[in-house]
């Protein structure tokens, strides 16, 4: 009976607990500024984020939605912000989410970067060049998620009906 009950008692502690849950960073976040949103989402076991909101998505200076002007990658600086795939490859492990890259489009590069969450609604983003003591670590809050987030982030098939 104790077993048992040893047993349940830990079924429940775990099962909201999202820290042990690799899936837990799935949905939207706002950076540590406050200027952007990243959704995060999972395909093919590696975990990515994009940008689906900024604060203020046009530029100031021709009144047009935000490019990447600061890509090192000459053909890519047309490329809207909005949308932009800035997270790739994490992969989680023991807790954390790591292996991945982080792409700061204000900068134009890219650095390695681990992901721990510190509770259900906060991530903690370390992105680091080399070594992980060398680098910067972000505060990112959960963002409650909207219809339309959710709407848009469904792959639904289109059927001909012709």
């Amino acid at each position: 009976m104790k077993v048992l009950f040893i047993l349940m008692s830990l079924l429940f502690a775990t099962k909201d607990n999202p820290i042990g849950n690799s899936d837990a960073i799935v949905g939207v976040w706002q950076n540590g500024t406050g200027k952007g949103h990243i959704q995060i989402f999972k395909q093919d076991g590696k975990y990515h984020g994009k940008i689906i909101w900024l604060r203020e998505p046009l530029d100031k200076q021709t009144g047009r939605p935000k490019v990447d002007t600061k890509n090192p990658i000459p053909s890519n600086r047309n490329n809207p912000i909005l949308g932009l795939v800035m997270m790739r490859n994490f992969r989680y492990d023991e807790g954390e989410w790591n292996g991945g890259q982080i792409y700061v489009p204000s900068e134009g590069k890219e650095y390695k970067a681990y992901i721990k969450m510190v509770d259900e609604n906060t991530l903690s983003v370390r992105g680091y060049i080399g070594i992980a003591l060398i680098g910067k670590t972000d505060t990112w809050t959960r963002v409650g998620c909207s219809p339309f987030i959710f709407i848009s982030s469904l792959k639904i098939p289109v059927i001909n009906l012709h």
